[in-house]
């Protein structure tokens, strides 16, 4: 992999690492991402009795660990293996997995313009890794249309790499929601509030509106492109808020953030 870390991980980081020696109460990695030595004390190996260390770790394997503790002036990285969940070690090799990914379009991009693929990677790593953990973080973003490469790179170099990330990264399915608090107490205003929900559901078939109770409905969309959601998401609120206050009624706006797939299912 292309990607390197300067300094030190941080405390409770899980790293991949490469057992490279082991002595008998200890085992010495190499941590990939930031090309520095850990160990791992025998008792940080697996829960319980450990009789022959063997039986858990080899030269040459692959293990995510957790960080524990950095001695920065001496250079030392305690780590454990027995603290990662099964989750974690999942979802850290799902991570890899994917930057790897990412490492290839970069190289397929370079290639394309007959450009060295590490210089490339170097250039996006410089502006990207500042704002994004892994490069495939950022091309999420791509996809999702909330980040601009041409603003960040040459014209050549931007074109290029957004068209590779088109045509190898299926975009993922986004969510965005915005709650509305409605109340009036005009004779006609239940037929008011049903009205405005109705003309603005009419904005987009992708837009769906779900009663929360007590006055508070929650405007829901998916699909893949942020910005044609979030102009939807915008558009139905102001129609709202709008058609309140023509019919003498009360509404408030909320953008909700972080909203899940599971909260979006059942709400």
């Amino acid at each position: 992999m292309f990607i390197t870390r300067t300094g030190f991980p941080e405390d409770s980081e899980l790293v991949l690492c490469t057992v490279t020696n082991i002595q008998h109460n200890s085992v010495f990695v190499s941590i990939h991402e930031y090309n520095r030595q850990g160990m791992i004390p025998i008792s940080e190996i697996a829960p319980g009795r450990i009789r022959n260390i063997r039986d858990y770790v080899v030269e040459g394997k692959v293990v995510v660990c957790k960080v524990l503790n950095v001695n920065q002036e001496r250079g030392y990285i305690d780590l454990s293996l027995r603290r990662v969940t099964e989750g974690q070690r999942r979802q850290r090799s799902d991570a890899i997995k994917q930057e790897q990914r990412a490492e290839k379009i970069v190289e397929m991009t370079a290639i394309a313009l007959k450009l060295d693929p590490k210089a490339v990677y170097d250039k996006l790593a410089v502006k990207l890794l500042k704002q994004y953990f892994y490069l495939y973080q950022a091309f999420d973003d791509v996809l999702a249309g909330s980040l601009d490469l041409a603003a960040l790179f040459e014209k050549p170099l931007a074109e290029m790499l957004l068209k590779t990330i088109k045509e190898k990264i299926k975009p993922k399915e986004l969510i965005v929601a915005g709650d509305l608090t409605i109340s009036t107490w005009e004779e006609n205003g239940l037929a008011a509030v049903k009205q405005c929900l109705s003309d603005a559901l009419k904005l987009s078939p992708k837009l769906k509106i779900h009663y929360l109770g007590g006055g508070k409905y929650r405007m829901i969309i998916k699909g893949i492109d942020y910005k044609e959601l979030e102009k939807i998401l915008k558009d139905a609120s102001e129609l709202v808020l709008t058609a309140m206050k023509k019919s003498k009624g009360k509404a408030e706006y909320e953008r909700v953030k972080n909203i899940s797939l599971e909260t979006a299912e059942t709400a």
